[in-house]
């Protein structure tokens, strides 16, 4: 047995994950990208179209209308979600009275699926049958927005929705962290006359910066994955007007049956979501180490 040693001890263990990773990851990716270079409708022989597919994408407003959306769900997700989760954690991680009751309170909208969460808001957001416009209406304001459906609001409600539903992971990854400080630093700062925001701004946040990350690029991530929230709210109507870049891919490759030009899409959507990932995750290193 003195052949299984050192390397290649490494790489029989590594193995089994590396095919996995592979046959899931990497195939379907490589697959993906040599589609989205042919005219496939996914039944007859396919042929090179070269770029034929991305000059399509540059022309077609529909896309840009998605990624319109997807950066407003995104712009919403890191500039509220971030701040709004970790202020919550802070709250629940103190002396709270009922925080052991409401930790499970806020995290419970992430366990249940994004199609359910949908259908549940659709009763709450619908212009016509909706609870936040006939409270409107109990309170006399006579206007009926269209939060879902309409031609301006339907992204932000989706954001919303989607804020809702992801804030109590969130929360759950800064509690953690923050249950991780060191208690003598703290105390310390408590004895050297240190407020509860000094405190905040000097130690706790500076601390959590690989946590912050973390979530960010969770936040990231997740955004560019935002399927069954549109898909239940409103459909990517009207009109295509609250499409979301992987509901329009799903729209041009399972209704339209335009497979190649969906596979182009689905190779601009993973090239997205990696190079803001990415960038994210470099940026708050660079925070973290400076």
């Amino acid at each position: 047995m003195n052949w299984l040693t050192g390397r290649r001890r490494f790489t029989l263990m590594i193995a089994p994950a590396f095919l996995l990773y592979t046959l899931y990851m990497v195939y379907p990716i490589a697959y993906s990208v040599y589609y989205s270079f042919t005219d496939f409708d996914g039944v007859a022989e396919s042929g090179f179209a070269g770029l034929g597919n991305y000059r399509t994408m540059a022309r077609d407003a529909v896309f840009w209308t998605s990624m319109r959306n997807t950066g407003i769900i995104l712009a919403i997700a890191v500039l509220l979600l971030i701040p709004l989760a970790f202020l919550v954690a802070v709250l629940l991680s103190g002396n709270v009275k009922g925080s052991s009751v409401l930790r499970p309170l806020v995290f419970a909208p992430a366990i249940v699926a994004p199609i359910l969460v949908g259908l549940i808001w659709i009763f709450i957001l619908d212009p016509k049958i909706g609870l936040a416009n006939a409270l409107l209406v109990a309170v006399g304001v006579p206007a009926r927005p269209q939060w879902i459906g309409g031609t301006a609001l339907s992204p932000y409600s989706i954001a919303f929705v989607y804020l809702w539903q992801q804030i109590g992971f969130i929360v759950t990854v800064f509690y953690a962290g923050l249950k991780m400080l060191p208690k003598d630093v703290m105390e310390a700062s408590t004895l050297d006359g240190a407020s509860r925001f000094q405190q905040l701004r000097y130690i706790v946040v500076p601390m959590l910066q690989e946590t912050f990350g973390i979530c960010t690029a969770l936040v990231v991530t997740g955004v560019f994955k935002v399927f069954e929230l549109v898909y239940a709210l409103t459909g990517g109507g009207p009109v295509h007007l609250s499409e979301v870049m992987v509901s329009y891919m799903y729209h041009v490759t399972f209704t339209t049956l335009q497979y190649s030009y969906g596979m182009a899409l689905a190779v601009i959507v993973f090239l997205a979501g990696a190079v803001a990932s990415v960038t994210t995750l470099v940026v708050m290193r660079r925070r973290a180490a400076a």
